[in-house]
């Protein structure tokens, strides 16, 4: 068996793996494009002509972990030939995000490719084991920031891989999810392939997502008009403000625009979430009545940093005469984007979450492992022969979480019982 990291082993987003047999079968585990540093262009050589075809010579499948686009990126521009995969809730929500993209008319054309794709795609089974070639795959939900991400189990040559995609354990779902995989882990797994977002970061405890809804009741108890900036496809999140919303005050308005409300149902559908009563701001053309009532009855409204929602924002504090003063805004999203020394700050995003002297507040939590899940997953695989650390920045190291395994920490290209292991 050959393993290949293509990408992954010093950056985070962009990890490409392929695991090939000895007898052809060539398969990859995510193909998404590189991360932009702040409102700059993402530098990608696979836009290269030539480079993706290249990568993809002889690959029969593609699974991906989950849709954020540093792990999908590429499905526009895979041939028919390749299958891609990814599990249903996934497809149903990048879907979605594609249908809303082709209203921008810079996105248009992109989208409408990814949709043309995204039409191909097969959708994978949670915890169903399916032979490709000479290679058996087994999808393990994890939780993450995006619903549906998935791990996978690979049997190839004799050996077991298992790759973690981005995982973490302060998800709803979290520690629920790491257990069933524990209890599927009596197999031997050879080669661990994990995830090390946070290995480069401070030494922080990270709240969980029930921590982080209690302590968004604690804010809406003492705030009446409420602006939510945090991903409209994080499931975990918009559950969180969601139900502290209609926890602290069943009469406060909770709103969004349509393509939020089309992601929330999306959800709602597929994981029974126990909440109802999301008003689209848009359905209601910022007529009186509705105006009257946030006012009245306060309201908590999902917004994203764009022209729609600042005119949106504006309209409302004027129409119903409420005082920026009076109003505070959550945000939860990664704080290097608002750090005017951070490589990945966004000039737009600063100035939107600045718009107006209201209260702001950032409340969040990763959606990648602790250290401490990191350590623990590694120790509940324990690998026979090697675990390979990426999604990774350079100086994010492995070694000092003192793992306790027998086997090595690959990041370098080797050959190690019967498995070839490149680096690029």
């Amino acid at each position: 068996m050959k393993i290949i990291i293509h990408r992954g082993i010093d950056q985070i987003g962009g990890c490409i793996t392929e695991i090939a047999s000895y007898g052809g079968t060539k398969i990859l585990i995510d193909l998404g494009h590189n991360l932009p540093d702040g409102d700059k262009s993402s530098i990608d050589s696979l836009e290269s002509p030539g480079s993706l075809d290249d990568l993809l010579s002889g690959v029969s499948h593609i699974f991906y972990s989950h849709y954020h686009n540093d792990h999908l990126g590429f499905e526009a521009k895979v041939s028919t030939k390749t299958i891609q995969h990814i599990g249903a809730l996934s497809l149903s929500m990048v879907r979605n995000l594609r249908s809303h993209m082709t209203k921008a008319k810079d996105l248009c054309k992109e989208a409408q490719a990814s949709l043309a794709a995204l039409n191909r795609f097969q959708a994978y089974i949670s915890y169903k084991r399916v032979q490709y070639g000479d290679i058996f795959v087994t999808p393990l939900p994890v939780s993450h920031s995006a619903i549906d991400a998935h791990m996978f189990l690979i049997e190839c040559d004799g050996k077991i891989v298992l790759h973690t995609g981005d995982f973490r354990d302060h998800g709803y779902r979290g520690e629920e999810l790491l257990q069933r995989i524990n209890d599927l882990l009596k197999l031997r797994v050879d080669v661990l392939i994990i995830e090390g977002t946070m290995l480069a970061r401070a030494d922080k405890r990270m709240i969980n997502e029930v921590e982080l809804q209690d302590q968004a009741i604690d804010l809406l108890n003492r705030s009446k008009y409420v602006f939510v900036l945090c991903s409209s496809m994080d499931a975990d999140r918009l559950t969180s403000f969601i139900m502290a919303a209609q926890r602290q005050n069943k009469k406060r308005r909770i709103i969004a625009d349509r393509y939020q409300v089309q992601q929330i149902i999306a959800i709602k559908k597929a994981s029974s979430k126990p909440y109802n009563g999301i008003f689209a701001y848009n359905y209601y053309n910022e007529t009186r009545i509705e105006l009257d009532r946030m006012k009245r009855y306060g309201f908590m409204m999902f917004v994203r940093n764009s022209k729609t929602f600042e005119k949106n924002i504006d309209d409302i504090l004027t129409e119903a005469a409420i005082n920026p003063h009076d109003v505070l805004f959550i945000y939860s999203q990664f704080m290097g984007y608002l750090l005017k020394e951070h490589k990945a700050f966004k000039i737009d995003l600063y100035n939107f979450v600045h718009r107006h002297e209201w209260n702001i507040v950032h409340l969040h939590t990763s959606g990648h492992a602790s250290k401490e899940a990191i350590k623990t997953l590694c120790e509940l695989a324990n690998p026979t022969t090697a675990i390979i650390p990426i999604h990774k920045e350079g100086r994010g190291s492995l070694q000092t979480l003192n793992l306790n395994v027998d086997c090595p920490i690959i990041e370098y290209s080797t050959v190690v019982n019967d498995i070839e292991i490149i680096i690029k």
